[in-house]
């Protein structure tokens, strides 16, 4: 093993400066005292040079000298699928104190190849039989990884990084730097390779831009529809292409379905955990690219595929929280990032009296019960937010109920008249609706519910259906009636 080391110490021939054209990629840094720099350039789809500069130790720099070694004549793919068990391999093992030298250099080499992925470069020649599958680090997309190379096909994995957060827990998001290296290590033990695709500008501009702008507005805001509809997926197809990938894969429970207008997604088997809202502002043309493994399973029976496949994730708990959320509170959240903070202002009745103070109406969304500070004979209820006179109005619960929803932004995909009832939030039962309006985008549209609906909340998304099929979406600008 030391021979080894002193080898790749004592070649300094990768060691260099990178070229104008190269994609670069550090790790480490102040808190290990170590810094490994791994810069590649691409011609032809291949590494056609990798080099290295670092600070620290030996261990470091004989880690780097050896990616480089590994890397560089291989294809994208190829490289893609370099690890740090690789790397240690390579050297002839390393001691548990020098270990952390090839986790760094497997880490510098992927972010360059996360900076090749978000390029726009063309990375792969096209393959019938490739697919991308999208890996967060939980038992459902290392499913859907499973499943795909138990059928034989050429399984290529992508993991998103949307949000990096000191005060977030990583552990707990499916899309931070720690699922990251969860999902590339997971990809590689199932000998898949593993690209990374930064995605954190956008996401901080259009998902968790919205939220802070929809709380401030007294709008309650899902930036998971979001995210999936104009920010991740579209992204992962595209790289799909670049990567020569028929399809994009995900451990979403929901089904694509086609009918004479061309495709749409669907409702999962599994009404627990139906994903078809969430996935409900997806294009058309963008839906036709994927495919859902997990359609027809329960979780049990995901988890279960999982444990008789080694994964490590079979037991892995759900992350519960939104993902820049995770760890902290959303108070907080508001706090730090859009400066909302405490602003006390009144709590009104229907008709405008005063009944108690609040702390600032951000805190409050519509149809929430607890946490009003105001004392009552029966149960109160946010009927509703004022963000520029900062007030919170409440009410009964019989208040709340509404037979007309006005929605802004619809995006009709099929005519009206196909649509036979709505999901105005996530994980309830879609009511029987109406809508009148035809195929194509439509500033506001009024849906008309066969039965009341207690509170559709400001900001939250509407998801129009044809039986379990998703028809069109919109974005709830409050009610219009009530009964």
């Amino acid at each position: 093993m030391e021979s080894l080391l002193a080898e790749y110490v004592a070649d300094r021939s990768r060691e260099a400066d990178a070229p104008a054209d190269a994609f670069t990629g550090a790790a480490g840094g102040a808190a290990c005292g170590d810094l490994a720099r791994i810069s590649i350039s691409i011609a032809a789809r291949r590494i056609s040079s990798a080099v290295f500069a670092t600070e620290g130790c030996a261990a470091t720099r004989a880690a780097c000298a050896c990616v480089c070694e590994l890397a560089e004549g291989e294809s994208v793919l190829e490289a893609a699928r370099i690890g740090a068990a690789r790397i240690e391999e390579e050297l002839g093992g390393l001691s548990p104190a020098r270990r952390h030298a090839a986790m760094l250099a497997a880490d510098a080499l992927h972010r360059a190849l996360s900076a090749a992925a978000s390029s726009g470069e063309i990375l792969a020649e096209a393959d019938p039989n490739r697919v991308l599958v999208a890996v967060s680090g939980g038992v459902d997309s290392a499913v859907a990884a499973l499943r795909e190379k138990e059928r034989g096909a050429d399984v290529v994995a992508v993991t998103v990084k949307l949000w990096a957060d000191p005060d977030t827990d990583g552990t707990k998001a499916c899309c931070s730097p720690e699922a990251v290296l969860g999902a590339r290590s997971l990809t590689h033990d199932l000998g898949i390779p593993h690209f990374t695709l930064d995605l954190e500008g956008p996401f901080r501009e259009r998902v968790v831009g919205e939220f802070l702008r929809g709380y401030g507005e007294g709008r309650t805001p899902n930036p998971c529809v979001l995210c999936n509809g104009e920010v991740r997926i579209s992204a992962m197809v595209d790289l799909a292409d670049r990567l020569g990938a028929t399809q994009l894969i995900t451990g979403h429970y929901a089904r694509v379905v086609e009918d004479e207008g061309g495709t749409l997604i669907a409702a999962g088997s599994d009404d627990l955990k139906d994903q078809s809202y969430m996935l409900a502002a997806l294009p058309p043309a963008v839906v036709a690219r994927l495919r859902f493994p997990l359609a027809d399973l329960s979780k049990n029976e995901v988890r279960e595929i999982a444990e008789r496949g080694g994964l490590s994730v079979a037991k892995k708990p759900e992350s519960q929280d939104l993902c820049f959320l995770a760890g902290q509170s959303k108070k907080d959240f508001l706090r730090r990032h859009g400066g909302l903070v405490d602003r006390p202002g009144p709590v009104v009745d229907a008709s405008g009296v005063e009944l108690g103070r609040h702390p600032g109406h951000h805190h409050f969304t519509v149809g929430q019960r607890r946490g009003l500070g105001v004392a009552s004979t029966e149960p109160l209820y946010v009927l509703g937010t004022d963000a520029n006179s900062n007030t919170v109005r409440v009410g009964s619960r019989k208040r709340l109920a509404t037979d007309r929803v006005r929605i802004r932004n619809a995006v009709m995909h099929r005519d009206g008249e196909r649509v036979d009832r709505v999901r105005l939030r996530y994980h309830t039962e879609p009511v029987p609706a109406r809508v009148k309006a035809e195929a194509g985008e439509h500033k506001a549209l009024e849906i008309e519910l066969e039965k009341p609906f207690d509170g559709p909340a400001p900001g939250q998304a509407a998801v129009l259906m044809s039986g379990d099929v998703v028809v069109g979406h919109a974005t709830i600008a409050g009610q219009s009636g009530s009964k």
